[in-house]
Parts: structure tokens; C-alpha cells; sequence
């Protein structure tokens, strides 16, 4: 399957030996509503949407694409590693660094850091949890 083809997908929970997915041309309306609890909105009307590639069947690693627009918001980080693909943002993490992360950017966030997401455009991500 060529880059571009995300319709080979695997469903959630299967477990194919090898996959390709475009994370960039995946369409948004591919991607699923995601619920965020409106205590951690911070300022704007932040949207965030997503789709998950696949999930260990113990459900102890998920990988997937997530996307966020416009916005500041609050979380407390699983661990995981992730890899901007368009959009950026400034990630704030409690008595630690200032992130910002942009396409290309790869960034590694440790469980239960907590985080302020600053989302200056769009954000979409390729990302590896880890629970």
C-alpha cells in the first residue's frame, strides 16, 4: 500500500503484522469526535477529534492520529511519544520545559506530567501511548 492510501487501515484491536496510514492526507472527517471535559478549557472553543490505528488487546498501548484546533487547554499526560505532522503549538509542562512543537517535531511526554497545550493552528499528530 503506497503512503497515501489510508483506507487499508487496520480496525481497532486487530493486530496485522505491518501497516501504512497518511496522517497528513487522511481526511478530517475520517477522524471521530473526542470528548474534552470543559474544566480543562482554558481559553477558546478547542475541538478535538481522532482516530485510533490500533490497540494492544490488554489495552496497554494505542497508536493513532489526534487532532486538536485552536485553543488552551490543561491535561495530565499518559506516557507517550507522538510526532507533529501539521499545526503547531506551545506545550507547557508543569515545573519543566516550554515545547514547541510544530511538523516534524517529535516529542516524548511522561505519565502524569501535567500540561497547559497553547494551540496556535490546527494540530495533528501521529502518536504511541503507553499505559
Amino acid at each position: 500500500m503506497s503512503t497515501s492510501d489510508h483506507s487499508d487501515a487496520p480496525a481497532p484491536g486487530s493486530a496485522p503484522a505491518s501497516f501504512a496510514v497518511s496522517v497528513v492526507a487522511l481526511p478530517d472527517s475520517e477522524l471521530e469526535p473526542e470528548d474534552l471535559d470543559p474544566a480543562q478549557i482554558v481559553s477558546g472553543e478547542p475541538v478535538v477529534t481522532g482516530k485510533v490505528l490500533w490497540e494492544a488487546a490488554d489495552g496497554s498501548q494505542v497508536r493513532g492520529i489526534w487532532q486538536i484546533t485552536p485553543g488552551v487547554v490543561t491535561d495530565t499526560e499518559a506516557n507517550e511519544l507522538f510526532v507533529v505532522v501539521a499545526g503547531r503549538a506551545t506545550i507547557e509542562v508543569e515545573g519543566g520545559a516550554t515545547l514547541e512543537v510544530g511538523p516534524g517535531s517529535a516529542c516524548v511526554l511522561r505519565e502524569g506530567d501535567k500540561t497547559v497545550w497553547t494551540v496556535h493552528e490546527t494540530l495533528r499528530k501521529a502518536y504511541h501511548i503507553s499505559y
